[in-house]
């Protein structure tokens, strides 16, 4: 398969795409500052501009938004909009722009995380744009055409990520890099839709 890695440069894409090509993929890393196509999920024009410029494409695997850590006390509505620029309406738009420029059957994975089913301090935007996510992904699965699927993976802490990010949530257990990587190649390998891979460690 062809497949578009956006944000296959970051920490699950060093693992994700080497993993993908082992299997015989041919893969496209796209980011805004990496990789072979240029895409920033915050802009909907460079979505399309990548789709035009990769052209027809198996699958599109999703890991390279992330949403702002926050204060609920000065949180604002504008701020949460801007959280969900590229972390829900970018991933978003990879499908509904994908849907027309994609190859039939292909495949859409999607990346949301833990705290649309976990609270957390510091985290009210991330846990609104993952639940968005879940919520976006049943619906798209029965609205699809020309066989076309979506799942989204919801990691909890990444394993490659405790270093940097445990201290913020201190207790959370990480789920293993293998692990990881393993849900979204079901993702992209099999052929469930609508589906919440809640990996969670």
């Amino acid at each position: 398969m062809r497949i578009i890695v956006v944000g296959g440069a970051g920490t699950i894409g060093r693992r994700l795409v080497p993993a993908l090509r082992s299997r015989g993929h041919q893969v496209i890393v796209a980011g805004r500052t990496s990789g072979e196509v240029c895409v920033d999920l915050a802009a909907p024009a460079t979505i399309e501009a990548m789709y035009r410029r990769t052209g027809p494409v198996d699958a599109v695997v999703s890991i390279g938004a992330h949403g702002a850590l926050d204060e609920f006390a000065t949180l604002t509505s504008d701020a949460l909009a801007e959280n969900m620029r590229a972390k829900f309406f970018g991933q978003a738009e990879l499908v509904l722009t994908g849907q027309r420029l994609c190859a039939d059957a292909a495949s859409f994975t999607l990346t949301s995380g833990i705290f649309a089913d976990q609270a957390w301090p510091g985290v009210t935007g991330g846990g609104v744009i993952s639940g968005a996510l879940h919520s976006f992904v049943l619906s798209a699965a029965i609205e699809l055409p020309r066989g076309m699927r979506v799942n989204v993976v919801s990691p909890t802490l990444v394993g490659d990520s405790t270093e940097t990010f445990s201290s913020y949530f201190p207790g959370m257990r990480a789920v293993p890099m293998d692990e990881l990587v393993g849900h979204y190649l079901a993702c992209v390998e099999g052929s469930a839709t609508g589906q919440v891979v809640r990996a969670y460690g």
